[in-house]
């Protein structure tokens, strides 16, 4: 039975690759705290993917990792965990998604309040461009199986874990929630239940905003560090292209951008189109019928509301049971409270947790 759930608003503005700023992404309101809430163990890990390795941008293979112990992982030797993967935005690592949802006080609320005790892992995705978009690139790395493979089988052999994928859950924010759709539905083997918070880049992106002015900027790039240099919506584009197109012959940067002599390609625009999820979400009705339960949120005034609608209208019209929430907020401001009150009771209730 399909289960939806819509609690207010009309989903409104437009979609876009990425929203906001970095500086944007840590300024959330933290959820108020819990009495007698327990600590959590917080560890920082480095996890080595041979998905990863040899990528033409350079970026680290070695990867960090911040891990949460639920309370009583120390003591109860022989107790088992389930495990919930969380996914970071763009233009953020797992130190600053950290900060932005308010770990751990809000994990630590959420098992306060009543949700049952698991792992939360949070692997660092950022890249020289800002973001992998949790996708498999020859330029970029191969981020899509660094969290679907390499990170899960790490995490499996360090900690008491239910290494099953029934215990396994995924969640993202914008980036993030981009990367829990797109490994979600290719990875259907390897986690058991999905939630996408305010999911970036589900439909196909045109070339609006991509003018003679930016193509002059890129122009004038002659090495990844010039693209440093770049402003926040130019090194986002240059992170779609890394991901989404990709060419080895390209030096430096590795990449196709979807212009040149002033108009679009559309040979490349194509192939970014191909890497919207709310393109190939039809090849994968069979993959998202077998989550034990997926969740979808976003806030009434954030500017991916209306993508985010589209994607929950297509997973209604499979009969593809999910519970989705239009909450009083925009991109950010409410994310840690969303952890704290909604996706950490989420898993709770629909992970095997033996």
């Amino acid at each position: 039975m399909m289960v939806v759930r819509k609690w207010c608003g009309i989903a409104i503005g437009a979609a876009a690759l990425m929203v906001g700023s970095a500086e944007a992404q840590v300024a959330t309101s933290a959820p108020p705290p819990v009495a007698g809430a327990r600590p959590v163990a917080v560890e920082r890990i480095k996890v080595r993917s041979p998905a990863i390795e040899g990528n033409l941008e350079g970026n680290a293979a070695t990867r960090d990792v911040i891990v949460l112990l639920p309370p009583g992982y120390a003591a109860n030797k022989r107790q088992r965990y389930p495990v919930l993967y969380a996914l970071h935005g763009y233009s953020i690592g797992a130190e600053q998604w950290a900060k932005e949802i308010h770990v751990p006080g809000s994990i630590e609320g959420a098992f306060a309040k009543g949700a049952r005790p698991l792992i939360v892992v949070m692997p660092d995705s950022k890249t020289v461009h800002n973001g992998s978009m949790y996708s498999r690139s020859p330029t970029t790395g191969d981020f899509e199986t660094f969290v679907s493979r390499d990170l899960v089988a790490a995490i499996d052999a360090k900690y008491r874990t239910l290494a099953k994928r029934e215990s396994r859950g995924l969640v993202g924010h914008s980036m993030g929630g981009y990367g829990a759709s797109r490994i979600g539905m290719n990875h259907a083997d390897v986690f058991g239940a999905l939630y996408m918070m305010s999911p970036c880049c589900m439909s196909a992106r045109t070339a609006q905003g991509l003018d003679a002015k930016a193509e002059a900027a890129f122009a004038g790039v002659k090495t990844i560090e010039d693209a440093q240099k770049l402003g926040w919506l130019q090194r986002a584009t240059l992170a779609a292209a890394s991901a989404w197109s990709p060419n080895p012959a390209k030096a430096p940067l590795y990449l196709d951008l979807p212009f040149g002599d002033e108009k679009p390609k559309a040979d490349v625009l194509a192939r970014w189109a191909a890497n919207a999820p709310l393109a190939f979400v039809d090849q994968h009705v069979a993959d998202l019928k077998r989550y034990r339960a997926i969740g979808l949120d976003v806030g009434d005034k954030d500017g991916l509301a209306a993508d985010t609608a589209t994607l929950h209208a297509k997973l209604a019209s499979y009969g593809i049971a999910h519970d989705y929430e239009v909450y009083d907020g925009d991109h950010t401001n409410r994310v840690a409270v969303r952890m704290q009150e909604k996706v950490l009771p989420f898993f709770s209730r629909h992970l095997a947790f033996r």
